[in-house]
């Protein structure tokens, strides 16, 4: 692999501490991060790639193989880099600096999507400390995390807004969501973030500098729902009683994304992979033991958990996560920008090289501003390879796309 693509998306992974965030993070990139069963673990926030999993379109094109350069292909199936990092647990009043909370949110400032990890065998306090299982329910982890968030967003919108609402009252309503826009920058929010989030707060045309603190607390809520969606990913699924603790959380939190998950079975499905042991891919719905031989009784009864978990839930739930959180909640499509329409391939002969992922909706001018700049500048249409049909820059892609943009400027 040559790097990460352009366009990937940053995932946070947060929660309180000791729910399983670093096993999660270890099994979702197989890197080495201390794992113990304490409070404040992780102090700097561990930063690793991990993959979200699509169909990759050498298949749909019937080719017996492709060649990826910024990805990579297994068994049919693309895996697309996106960076994960894993803060520190978060406690409550972490926005006023509780557990060096100020500088575990502002890790987040680049985020695009959350993974909430919350122990779904409530076996954990809201310190982290063991309590025993069920003897503490995640909900309100869910409510005090949220809560530290949405409070973080409400301080950096309200920070000196009386000199700012000086500002606002001489500008037009498009000029003051321009400053509005350049006062919230720094936590990786976009216009259209801005404009979503009036919308939704039901803000939108509001006289801005007439605002109070009701005004900024709903639209630092909305913004947030709209800048930093959280995914909830309900650890600890293996535990029995976790069971009734995802029915209760998924009861009280209609509407929610709640993913039930056993990072503890993925890390350990990927290291056995990883030895040989299993034949087994993140993803996959099923396990299949290799080297039974070389096995040991523990080992064979810690699998045969494993494959029931994987079974009866469809997979571990850490790709799950991963493919929720890029796919549905941030609403990406992958596409495949190539150069010889007829053998899919770049200029080096490399068959289906690349896999974009682009937000849904997005153009194919657009696409050819991110494969590089000067493709944007001299853009003259662009070639859908599965019906070699030329389209215009304001072609919207579908997923699994593989195009060709043709511009006046070489791509450097």
């Amino acid at each position: 692999m040559n790097g990460i693509p352009p366009t990937y998306p940053l995932i946070g992974i947060i929660g309180k501490t000791n729910v399983g965030k670093s096993t999660f993070f270890s099994a979702a990139t197989l890197i080495q991060v201390r794992i113990e069963n304490r409070p404040f673990v992780t102090i700097d926030p561990n930063v690793g790639v991990g993959y979200v999993r699509t169909k990759c379109a050498h298949t749909t094109f019937n080719l017996p193989k492709c060649m990826p350069q910024n990805s990579t292909c297994l068994r049919g199936y693309r895996y697309v880099p996106v960076k994960l990092m894993d803060v520190a647990g978060l406690v409550k009043d972490a926005h006023k600096g509780r557990g060096l909370g100020n500088k575990f949110l502002d890790d987040l400032r680049q985020a695009d999507v959350l993974l909430h990890i919350v122990d779904a065998s409530g076996s954990t306090d809201e310190g982290g400390n063991y309590v025993g299982v069920g003897k503490h329910d995640p909900l309100q982890d869910v409510t005090v995390i949220e809560s530290e968030i949405d409070e973080w967003f409400f301080s950096i919108v309200s920070k000196d807004w009386v000199r700012v609402k000086r500002s606002l009252e001489t500008l037009p309503y498009d000029k003051a969501l321009d400053l509005l826009h350049q006062k919230v920058s720094g936590l990786s929010i976009r216009r259209e973030h801005i404009v979503k989030s009036l919308k939704a707060a039901k803000l939108e045309g509001s006289k801005l500098s007439s605002w109070g603190d009701e005004e900024l607390r709903t639209f630092s809520r909305y913004l947030r729902l709209v800048a930093k969606p959280i995914v909830i990913v309900a650890n600890k699924m293996d535990i029995p009683e976790s069971e009734d603790i995802l029915k209760h959380l998924m009861k009280e939190l209609p509407g929610r994304t709640i993913i039930p998950v056993s990072a503890e079975y993925e890390l350990a499905l990927r290291r056995a992979a990883k030895t040989g042991l299993v034949d087994y891919l993140p993803g996959d719905r099923e396990v299949g033991i290799v080297r039974s031989d070389a096995l040991t009784p523990k080992q064979r009864e810690a699998l045969s958990s494993i494959e029931k978990f994987v079974k009866k839930f469809e997979g571990t739930g850490v790709q799950e996560a991963l493919n929720t959180a890029v796919f549905k909640v941030l609403n990406n499509i992958t596409v495949y920008p190539v150069e010889d329409v007829s053998k899919l391939t770049d200029s080096k002969g490399n068959v289906l090289p690349d896999a974009y992922l682009i937000p849904r909706g997005s153009t194919a001018l657009e696409l050819a501003n991110l494969i590089h700049t000067d493709l944007g500048k001299g853009f003259l249409y662009a070639v859908l390879v599965k019906d070699k049909r030329r389209v215009g820059g304001d072609y919207v892609l579908n997923d699994g796309d593989v195009v060709k943009v043709v511009s006046t400027l070489a791509h450097g």
